[in-house]
């Protein structure tokens, strides 16, 4: 398979849609799109033969669309040179390539600056829209939004973020199936702001962290944390054998104590308050939200999910549960919405943001999880009214 070609086609097919795209009608369109070259959308065969029939038709359903004079890649984009992964210059399609940790936001900086310095000098009423769009797994679409949270209200106002499910996971994408989210692009759309989710400790400088989706503490972040530490070393998606293998192994190298828990709504009243042998605690963004390639941890309306310690054989017996949504008709398992969930325990335990992780030791408790203002510009299809 040449990925260099792959690549390019994205870019060229990625460029075509964005010019017909009814994005923000009205306003100029800047585009950019964050790749990472090494994400399962663009190396594993299968997958990148799914993804490559749907650019195809979503270029001929863009082509129906009027032809956008004022729609270009943005300038931080058509700055970047040609690169060695590419037989090409992306720069010219609007599209930008990771070459690890750091780079996505490195790249995002860069066109909060462009931004910025053209609101300060346009006199027009409307200036250009930014359509940022991650082409990548969790990690990609992660450092992208948190660069693009750290800006100031006023320059985050001009982008909209669009989140292609080119990873291994695609759990913080904005569909599971690159067609859907395609649509959102040629279709009539709306821009809406989302809530992001920050994890707070007793630690001076240590935090805040992070997360679009979820963030949790506990076993699955255990889990996180082995499978990004032999992401290479096995082939495909290990995220599910290490399911497996965290079952015999988690209680072994984290000892699971008492942890004492607070929850609480946006109005500052308390919801819940518990003291228990607590397996994993998750937080996300909203409910019916996934993680760990589409499992079901919080399935319906409800953002909080905890799960009481078990023994060996009931955690075997209960696994498969996450896949599918049941494991919250189990009596281990509480759910309840919450805006901010602050907990402390007297043992080490792991926490994961997006599928990034951090140890939280003794001396960061309390911590706390909540969730922030409506932060994050998305875009979202147009219902018909």
């Amino acid at each position: 398979m040449n990925r260099s070609k792959n690549l390019d086609d994205f870019a060229a097919a990625m460029a075509n849609i964005c010019s017909h795209s009814l994005v923000a009608p009205g306003r100029p369109l800047y585009w950019t799109i964050i790749a990472n070259p090494t994400a399962g959308g663009f190396t594993i065969g299968s997958r990148w033969k799914r993804h490559y029939a749907a650019l195809k038709a979503y270029t001929e359903k863009a082509a129906a669309n009027p032809l956008r004079e004022d729609a270009k890649p943005s300038r931080t984009a058509q700055n970047v040179g040609p690169d060695k992964n590419s037989t090409g210059n992306l720069g010219r399609l609007g599209m930008t390539l990771t070459l690890g940790p750091g780079t996505a936001g490195k790249i995002v900086k860069a066109l909060l600056d462009e931004a910025a310095e053209i609101h300060a000098g346009t006199a027009r009423p409307q200036p250009p829209i930014y359509l940022l769009i991650t082409a990548g797994g969790d990690g990609t679409s992660l450092e992208a939004q948190t660069a693009l949270y750290s800006a100031p209200a006023a320059i985050r106002s001009n982008f909209v973020v669009l989140r292609l499910p080119m990873g291994t996971g695609n759990d913080g994408a904005d569909g599971w199936e690159l067609e859907s989210v395609l649509d959102r692009l040629i279709a009539p759309s709306v821009i809406e702001y989302a809530r992001a989710l920050r994890l707070t400790t007793a630690t001076p400088r240590k935090g805040p962290f992070m997360a679009f989706n979820i963030l949790s503490v506990g076993l699955d972040a255990f889990v996180t944390h082995m499978t990004n530490k032999m992401k290479g070393k096995f082939p495909g998606d290990s995220y599910k054998l290490w399911v497996d293998i965290a079952s015999l192994l988690y209680d072994q190298i984290y000892k699971v104590g008492p942890m004492e828990v607070s929850a609480y709504d946006d109005a500052g009243r308390q919801v819940e308050n518990f003291n228990e042998t607590v397996l994993l605690l998750a937080v996300g963004a909203g409910g019916h939200r996934t993680y760990g390639s589409h499992k079901r941890i919080l399935p319906d309306d409800r953002n909080v999910c905890v799960v009481e310690q078990m023994s060996l054989l009931r955690k075997v017996a209960l696994k498969g549960l996450f896949t599918t949504g049941e494991h919250i008709h189990k009596p281990e398992s509480k759910l309840f919405n919450a805006h901010r969930v602050e907990f402390r325990g007297e043992n080490p335990i792991l926490a994961q943001m997006d599928g990034e992780t951090v140890l939280l030791k003794p001396e960061d408790f309390p911590a706390a999880i909540e969730l922030t203002e409506l932060a994050i510009p998305v875009l979202k299809r147009k219902e018909n009214t």
